[in-house]
């Protein structure tokens, strides 16, 4: 069972993230872990946080949904947890995966606020009502409870029927998302910077890319290491960034950063690893025609472009345009500046897009990341 945990904590981990482009929603896993009327197992379990990541990406309609988990460090010397959950929370925090503070506070409501995403929480955030008035909002709080068909769901936890409205960054968010930020901690894996990189143990740190960095908390009216709670200083701009997904036959299976002078490349799969893979969601007749490396997107000076690498070429949708005839076919190297709408074809069915541009994620039962999961964390007590 320890091994089918750790499998099931392994699939968690690709889900956990503090890029702020990417996270879809934010949670407090020291409240997940103790729903246990969710699986009738014990006190605490790290597991059930897959329980509602599936749920989200039920609610979503969308494969690979990225949550933003905050933890409290009480938490690391949980004995409710096991030693081997224990390990792993410290390994997320030690990496950047999760977010680590000393008190909660009102972290968790400060993170949705200034991202623009809903809270999974059983609570109603009554004692943040005064400082976080959006908590009385349709669709920005999210209870994960109980389903018909026995898998958890996502229910508003304020204003149930009402079409909840779509979240927004705050315009403080805005501000300190544009920027840098550098914690005095050389080890912070958050806003660190590598530290000396002639030291023996350089390439064993982990930290996270200026892009991708989280949020500061605030604190005193000043940027502030939610985990180290010292003042950041301003390291810059931010690089600019493009969020684009890659829809499959109208389903959406992952979202990922173009970042300004950061290219990535998409394609069957790309080598060494690096890029986006598309090769376990394609039929074999797209696995012969889309190449390793299909085509690289780069963002520079505000211009997003699609630049073909492959061996069959690849196409423009202009403005997402089904027509065939508007259609337009890159040829070897040859480069296109994508405006807002544009659609890159790769095959038929498999497009890749600016992620506003799709309003669902087309998918009705998303890959759960419970498929290891044991038995027994799963089946409720009879009574």
């Amino acid at each position: 069972m320890r091994f089918e945990v750790s499998k099931v904590l392994d699939a968690i981990e690709a889900r956990l993230s503090t890029d702020p482009a990417l996270a879809r929603a934010v949670v407090d896993l020291s409240e997940i872990v103790r729903y246990a009327d969710l699986d009738g197992g014990r006190p605490a379990s790290s597991v059930r946080l897959g329980l509602v990541i599936d749920a989200l990406g039920r609610y979503l309609a969308e494969e690979n949904v990225p949550v933003y988990v905050v933890v409290p460090r009480g938490l690391l010397s949980d004995t409710e947890l096991t030693s081997n959950e224990r390990m792993v929370v410290r390994r997320w925090a030690d990496d950047g995966k999760v977010e680590v503070v000393p008190q909660l506070d009102d972290r968790v409501f400060e993170v949705a606020e200034l991202l623009g995403v809903p809270v999974l929480t059983r609570g109603r955030g009554d004692q943040f009502r005064d400082r976080r008035p959006w908590v009385d909002e349709p669709g920005r709080l999210l209870a994960a409870v109980g389903g018909e068909s026995g898998s958890p769901v996502l229910v508003a936890r304020v204003g149930r029927g009402e079409p909840p409205r779509p979240a927004e960054r705050s315009p403080l968010g805005e501000r300190l998302l544009a920027r840098v930020w550098r914690c005095p901690e050389s080890n912070c894996a958050a806003f660190g910077h590598g530290g000396d990189p002639d030291s023996p143990f350089a390439d064993m740190r982990t930290f996270t890319s200026p892009v991708a960095q989280p949020p500061p908390a605030l604190r005193a009216g000043g940027p502030t290491c939610p985990r180290h709670g010292t003042r950041l200083t301003d390291a810059g701009p931010r690089p600019a960034v493009e969020v684009l997904s890659v829809r499959i036959d109208g389903v959406i299976r992952r979202r990922f950063v173009v970042a300004e002078d950061a290219p990535v490349v998409v394609g069957r799969a790309p080598e060494d690893g690096r890029g986006i893979m598309l090769g376990q969601w394609l039929t074999d007749d797209a696995r012969k025609w889309i190449s390793r490396g299909h085509v690289l997107f780069t963002l520079r000076g505000g211009r997003l472009t699609a630049q073909d690498v492959s061996t069959n070429g690849t196409g423009i949708r202009p403005g997402g345009s089904p027509d065939d005839e508007e259609r337009i076919t890159l040829g070897r190297n040859e480069t296109r500046t994508l405006a807002p709408a544009d659609v890159v074809e790769l095959y038929a069915g498999v497009n890749v897009g600016r992620s506003k541009m799709w309003a669902t994620g087309g998918v009705v039962q998303p890959e759960s990341v419970m498929g290891e999961a044991p038995t027994m964390a799963l089946r409720k007590f009879q009574r």
